[in-house]
Protein backbone atom coordinates (compact mmCIF):
# COMPACT_ATOMS: atom_id res chain seq x y z
CA UNK A 1 0.00 0.00 0.00
CA UNK A 2 2.84 2.27 0.70
CA UNK A 3 3.87 1.80 -3.12
CA UNK A 4 0.92 2.62 -4.53
CA UNK A 5 0.80 6.06 -2.40
CA UNK A 6 4.18 6.92 -3.44
CA UNK A 7 3.37 6.19 -7.24
CA UNK A 8 -0.12 8.04 -6.75
CA UNK A 9 1.68 10.96 -5.18
CA UNK A 10 4.56 10.66 -8.02
CA UNK A 11 1.64 10.53 -10.73
CA UNK A 12 -0.14 13.36 -9.30
CA UNK A 13 2.96 15.47 -9.29
CA UNK A 14 3.77 15.18 -12.94
CA UNK A 15 0.19 15.57 -13.98
CA UNK A 16 -0.19 19.04 -12.84
CA UNK A 17 3.22 20.01 -13.54
CA UNK A 18 3.10 18.63 -17.68
CA UNK A 19 -0.35 20.14 -17.59
CA UNK A 20 0.64 23.64 -16.20
CA UNK A 21 3.70 23.91 -18.44
CA UNK A 22 0.57 23.48 -21.43
CA UNK A 23 -1.89 25.53 -20.12
CA UNK A 24 0.79 28.61 -19.55
CA UNK A 25 2.89 28.17 -22.68
CA UNK A 26 0.64 31.04 -23.72
CA UNK A 27 0.02 33.49 -26.10
CA UNK A 28 -2.40 35.87 -26.04
CA UNK A 29 -1.93 38.83 -28.12
CA UNK A 30 -0.90 38.67 -31.32
CA UNK A 31 2.71 40.28 -31.79
CA UNK A 32 2.20 43.84 -33.71
CA UNK A 33 3.42 44.74 -37.11
CA UNK A 34 6.56 46.36 -36.03
CA UNK A 35 7.50 48.56 -39.19
CA UNK A 36 6.05 51.64 -39.64
CA UNK A 37 4.81 52.46 -42.83
CA UNK A 38 7.25 54.55 -45.33
CA UNK A 39 6.45 56.86 -48.26
CA UNK A 40 5.79 55.21 -51.21
CA UNK A 41 8.23 55.05 -54.17
CA UNK A 42 8.00 58.69 -55.56
CA UNK A 43 6.68 60.12 -52.67
CA UNK A 44 9.96 62.58 -52.66
CA UNK A 45 11.56 63.82 -55.96
CA UNK A 46 14.67 65.40 -56.75
CA UNK A 47 14.72 69.09 -57.60
CA UNK A 48 15.79 69.96 -61.33
CA UNK A 49 18.07 72.81 -60.81
CA UNK A 50 21.35 71.05 -60.68
CA UNK A 51 23.29 74.02 -59.08
CA UNK A 52 21.27 73.72 -56.22
CA UNK A 53 19.01 69.92 -56.02
CA UNK A 54 16.23 69.85 -53.62
CA UNK A 55 14.24 67.27 -52.53
CA UNK A 56 10.68 68.49 -52.86
CA UNK A 57 7.43 66.74 -52.19
CA UNK A 58 5.35 64.60 -54.62
CA UNK A 59 2.58 66.01 -56.24
CA UNK A 60 0.71 63.00 -56.55
CA UNK A 61 1.21 62.14 -52.48
CA UNK A 62 0.23 65.44 -51.03
CA UNK A 63 -2.05 66.43 -53.75
CA UNK A 64 -0.58 70.18 -53.97
CA UNK A 65 0.17 71.54 -56.93
CA UNK A 66 3.80 71.84 -58.27
CA UNK A 67 5.56 74.96 -57.24
CA UNK A 68 6.79 76.73 -60.00
CA UNK A 69 10.13 77.14 -58.94
CA UNK A 70 11.82 73.41 -58.00
CA UNK A 71 14.15 75.70 -56.05
CA UNK A 72 11.43 77.50 -54.15
CA UNK A 73 10.31 75.79 -50.97
CA UNK A 74 7.18 73.28 -50.76
CA UNK A 75 3.96 74.04 -49.31
CA UNK A 76 3.24 73.34 -46.12
CA UNK A 77 1.18 69.82 -45.59
CA UNK A 78 -0.42 68.34 -42.43
CA UNK A 79 0.41 65.74 -40.94
CA UNK A 80 -2.03 63.43 -40.97
CA UNK A 81 -2.00 60.88 -44.12
CA UNK A 82 -4.31 61.32 -46.42
CA UNK A 83 -7.24 58.89 -46.47
CA UNK A 84 -6.82 54.95 -47.71
CA UNK A 85 -9.53 53.10 -48.85
CA UNK A 86 -8.13 50.08 -50.50
CA UNK A 87 -7.84 47.23 -48.21
CA UNK A 88 -4.31 45.77 -46.43
CA UNK A 89 -3.45 42.52 -45.38
CA UNK A 90 -0.44 41.26 -43.67
CA UNK A 91 0.15 37.72 -41.94
CA UNK A 92 3.30 37.45 -38.80
CA UNK A 93 4.02 34.17 -37.80
CA UNK A 94 6.30 33.90 -34.63
CA UNK A 95 8.04 32.41 -32.28
CA UNK A 96 8.00 32.69 -29.18
CA UNK A 97 10.00 31.54 -25.89
CA UNK A 98 9.04 32.18 -22.84
CA UNK A 99 9.72 30.76 -19.00
CA UNK A 100 6.85 30.64 -16.34
CA UNK A 101 6.25 30.09 -12.92
CA UNK A 102 3.17 29.87 -11.04
CA UNK A 103 0.32 27.42 -9.09
CA UNK A 104 -1.96 24.69 -9.92
CA UNK A 105 -4.92 23.64 -7.86
CA UNK A 106 -6.53 20.51 -8.91
CA UNK A 107 -9.76 19.17 -8.04
CA UNK A 108 -8.48 16.78 -5.08
CA UNK A 109 -7.51 20.45 -3.83
CA UNK A 110 -3.78 19.74 -3.87
CA UNK A 111 -1.47 22.46 -4.79
CA UNK A 112 1.61 22.70 -6.96
CA UNK A 113 4.00 25.44 -7.54
CA UNK A 114 5.77 25.07 -10.35
CA UNK A 115 8.65 26.67 -12.29
CA UNK A 116 9.57 25.75 -16.00
CA UNK A 117 12.59 27.68 -18.07
CA UNK A 118 12.07 28.17 -21.97
CA UNK A 119 14.37 24.82 -22.40
CA UNK A 120 12.13 22.93 -20.16
CA UNK A 121 9.34 24.15 -22.32
CA UNK A 122 10.98 23.47 -25.86
CA UNK A 123 12.33 20.34 -24.62
CA UNK A 124 8.92 18.88 -24.12
CA UNK A 125 7.07 20.70 -27.33
CA UNK A 126 5.99 18.22 -29.97
CA UNK A 127 3.76 20.59 -32.54
CA UNK A 128 2.94 24.00 -32.42
CA UNK A 129 1.44 27.33 -34.98
CA UNK A 130 1.99 30.38 -33.95
CA UNK A 131 0.64 32.82 -36.48
CA UNK A 132 -1.16 36.26 -36.58
CA UNK A 133 -3.21 38.05 -39.12
CA UNK A 134 -3.57 41.57 -39.77
CA UNK A 135 -6.21 43.45 -41.81
CA UNK A 136 -6.33 47.56 -42.05
CA UNK A 137 -9.07 50.09 -44.53
CA UNK A 138 -8.11 53.13 -43.53
CA UNK A 139 -8.48 53.62 -39.81
CA UNK A 140 -10.34 50.66 -39.38
CA UNK A 141 -8.23 47.55 -38.09
CA UNK A 142 -8.66 44.10 -37.24
CA UNK A 143 -6.24 41.33 -35.99
CA UNK A 144 -6.37 37.79 -35.37
CA UNK A 145 -3.92 35.66 -33.63
CA UNK A 146 -3.94 31.79 -33.73
CA UNK A 147 -1.84 29.64 -31.43
CA UNK A 148 -1.98 25.77 -30.89
CA UNK A 149 0.83 23.85 -29.06
CA UNK A 150 1.09 20.09 -28.07
CA UNK A 151 3.39 18.86 -25.28
CA UNK A 152 4.08 15.32 -24.20
CA UNK A 153 6.41 13.62 -21.79
CA UNK A 154 6.90 10.49 -20.31
CA UNK A 155 7.54 9.75 -16.60
CA UNK A 156 8.94 6.95 -15.42
CA UNK A 157 7.34 5.76 -12.15
CA UNK A 158 9.71 4.17 -9.16
CA UNK A 159 10.09 0.95 -8.50
CA UNK A 160 8.85 -0.32 -11.49
CA UNK A 161 6.69 -3.31 -12.42
CA UNK A 162 6.71 -4.29 -8.29
CA UNK A 163 3.29 -6.26 -8.12
CA UNK A 164 2.34 -5.65 -11.72
CA UNK A 165 2.08 -2.30 -11.66
CA UNK A 166 3.14 0.25 -14.52
CA UNK A 167 6.11 1.33 -15.22
CA UNK A 168 5.74 4.61 -16.80
CA UNK A 169 3.21 7.20 -17.47
CA UNK A 170 2.57 8.63 -20.81
CA UNK A 171 1.34 12.51 -20.31
CA UNK A 172 0.36 14.96 -23.17
CA UNK A 173 -1.29 18.78 -22.87
CA UNK A 174 -2.84 20.63 -25.61
CA UNK A 175 -3.58 24.21 -25.83
CA UNK A 176 -5.08 26.40 -28.05
CA UNK A 177 -5.73 30.23 -27.82
CA UNK A 178 -8.47 32.00 -30.52
CA UNK A 179 -7.81 35.99 -30.33
CA UNK A 180 -9.51 37.96 -32.84
CA UNK A 181 -9.94 42.20 -32.06
CA UNK A 182 -11.33 45.21 -34.02
CA UNK A 183 -10.99 48.59 -33.37
CA UNK A 184 -10.26 52.23 -34.79
CA UNK A 185 -6.61 53.97 -35.59
CA UNK A 186 -7.07 56.98 -33.60
CA UNK A 187 -3.80 58.60 -34.46
CA UNK A 188 -2.30 58.02 -38.20
CA UNK A 189 0.79 59.94 -38.90
CA UNK A 190 3.79 59.16 -40.76
CA UNK A 191 5.94 58.88 -37.94
CA UNK A 192 3.56 57.27 -35.11
CA UNK A 193 0.29 55.50 -35.71
CA UNK A 194 -2.19 54.37 -32.31
CA UNK A 195 -4.48 51.97 -32.40
CA UNK A 196 -7.51 51.36 -29.79
CA UNK A 197 -8.70 47.43 -30.16
CA UNK A 198 -11.23 44.95 -28.05
CA UNK A 199 -12.11 41.79 -28.70
CA UNK A 200 -12.28 38.09 -26.63
CA UNK A 201 -9.45 35.49 -26.36
CA UNK A 202 -10.52 31.45 -26.41
CA UNK A 203 -9.33 29.19 -24.15
CA UNK A 204 -9.27 25.73 -24.57
CA UNK A 205 -6.73 23.32 -22.63
CA UNK A 206 -6.74 19.63 -22.63
CA UNK A 207 -5.00 17.02 -20.81
CA UNK A 208 -4.40 13.07 -21.02
CA UNK A 209 -2.81 10.67 -19.05
CA UNK A 210 -2.36 6.97 -20.38
CA UNK A 211 0.00 4.53 -17.80
CA UNK A 212 1.87 1.30 -19.47
CA UNK A 213 0.74 -1.12 -18.98
CA UNK A 214 -2.90 0.69 -19.02
CA UNK A 215 -4.23 0.55 -15.34
CA UNK A 216 -7.79 0.51 -15.19
CA UNK A 217 -8.82 3.91 -12.96
CA UNK A 218 -5.99 5.70 -13.13
CA UNK A 219 -5.86 6.53 -16.72
CA UNK A 220 -6.97 10.22 -17.23
CA UNK A 221 -8.56 12.65 -20.05
CA UNK A 222 -10.06 15.57 -19.94
CA UNK A 223 -10.25 19.58 -20.98
CA UNK A 224 -11.60 22.90 -20.06
CA UNK A 225 -12.52 26.17 -21.92
CA UNK A 226 -13.38 29.63 -21.43
CA UNK A 227 -13.82 33.08 -22.87
CA UNK A 228 -12.12 36.83 -21.91
CA UNK A 229 -13.16 39.65 -22.95
CA UNK A 230 -10.12 42.00 -23.04
CA UNK A 231 -9.63 45.31 -24.71
CA UNK A 232 -6.19 47.17 -25.17
CA UNK A 233 -3.72 48.96 -27.70
CA UNK A 234 -0.80 49.44 -30.05
CA UNK A 235 1.52 52.38 -30.34
CA UNK A 236 3.68 52.25 -33.83
CA UNK A 237 6.69 54.61 -33.79
CA UNK A 238 8.90 54.96 -37.19
CA UNK A 239 12.53 55.86 -36.02
CA UNK A 240 13.82 55.50 -39.61
CA UNK A 241 12.24 54.34 -42.96
CA UNK A 242 13.53 50.77 -42.05
CA UNK A 243 13.45 50.91 -38.25
CA UNK A 244 10.52 50.74 -36.17
CA UNK A 245 9.26 49.98 -32.47
CA UNK A 246 5.81 48.72 -31.02
CA UNK A 247 4.20 48.49 -28.11
CA UNK A 248 0.99 46.51 -27.42
CA UNK A 249 -1.10 45.82 -24.64
CA UNK A 250 -4.34 44.35 -23.18
CA UNK A 251 -6.60 43.63 -19.65
CA UNK A 252 -9.47 41.22 -19.94
CA UNK A 253 -11.19 38.74 -17.97
CA UNK A 254 -12.79 40.68 -14.94
CA UNK A 255 -14.66 37.10 -13.80
CA UNK A 256 -16.26 36.51 -16.73
CA UNK A 257 -13.49 33.33 -17.92
CA UNK A 258 -10.83 34.07 -16.12
CA UNK A 259 -10.80 36.31 -12.47
CA UNK A 260 -8.03 38.84 -14.32
CA UNK A 261 -5.54 38.33 -17.22
CA UNK A 262 -3.20 40.96 -18.59
CA UNK A 263 -0.12 41.48 -21.28
CA UNK A 264 2.10 44.00 -22.38
CA UNK A 265 5.28 43.60 -24.99
CA UNK A 266 8.12 45.73 -27.29
CA UNK A 267 9.24 45.19 -30.27
CA UNK A 268 11.92 46.13 -32.55
CA UNK A 269 10.93 45.55 -36.39
CA UNK A 270 13.39 46.08 -39.14
CA UNK A 271 12.60 46.44 -42.63
CA UNK A 272 14.60 44.28 -44.93
CA UNK A 273 12.66 43.92 -47.69
CA UNK A 274 9.72 46.51 -48.98
CA UNK A 275 6.93 43.91 -47.91
CA UNK A 276 8.75 41.51 -45.26
CA UNK A 277 10.19 43.02 -42.02
CA UNK A 278 11.51 41.50 -38.86
CA UNK A 279 10.99 41.49 -35.33
CA UNK A 280 12.87 40.72 -31.63
CA UNK A 281 10.94 41.57 -28.92
CA UNK A 282 9.28 40.58 -25.47
CA UNK A 283 6.41 39.74 -23.78
CA UNK A 284 4.60 39.46 -20.56
CA UNK A 285 1.64 37.90 -20.14
CA UNK A 286 -0.04 36.74 -16.43
CA UNK A 287 -3.31 35.01 -16.14
CA UNK A 288 -5.38 33.71 -12.64
CA UNK A 289 -8.13 31.21 -13.94
CA UNK A 290 -10.38 29.74 -11.72
CA UNK A 291 -12.92 26.89 -12.97
CA UNK A 292 -15.36 24.62 -11.74
CA UNK A 293 -14.22 21.27 -9.42
CA UNK A 294 -11.93 23.62 -7.60
CA UNK A 295 -9.05 23.90 -10.48
CA UNK A 296 -7.09 26.99 -10.25
CA UNK A 297 -4.20 28.13 -12.11
CA UNK A 298 -2.25 31.47 -11.88
CA UNK A 299 0.69 31.84 -13.71
CA UNK A 300 3.43 34.39 -15.39
CA UNK A 301 4.56 34.15 -18.56
CA UNK A 302 7.32 35.76 -20.03
CA UNK A 303 10.32 35.67 -22.99
CA UNK A 304 11.98 36.42 -25.75
CA UNK A 305 9.39 36.71 -28.86
CA UNK A 306 10.93 36.40 -32.44
CA UNK A 307 8.63 37.28 -35.67
CA UNK A 308 8.35 38.23 -39.30
CA UNK A 309 5.68 40.59 -41.01
CA UNK A 310 4.86 39.72 -44.45
CA UNK A 311 2.51 42.41 -46.44
CA UNK A 312 0.09 40.63 -48.88
CA UNK A 313 -1.28 43.70 -50.24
Amino acid sequence: MRICKISMKVVTTAIFSVWALGVFFLSGATPCRAQATAPADGAYLLGTNSANPTLVASSAITDQPPAADPAAPALPQEEALPRDDQWHFSTNPYLWFPGVHGTATGPNGGRLDFRASPGDLLSNARFGIMTGLQVRRNRLVASLDVLWIRLEDDKALPFPGILGGPTSANIKATEFLLTPKIGYRVINEERIKVDALAGFRFWYLGENLKFNPSLLGLNFSGSQDFVDPVVGGRIQVALSPKIAINILGDVGGWDTGSQLEYQWGALLGYKIKPRLALQVGYRYLNVDYHGSRGIVFSATTAGVLLGATLDLK
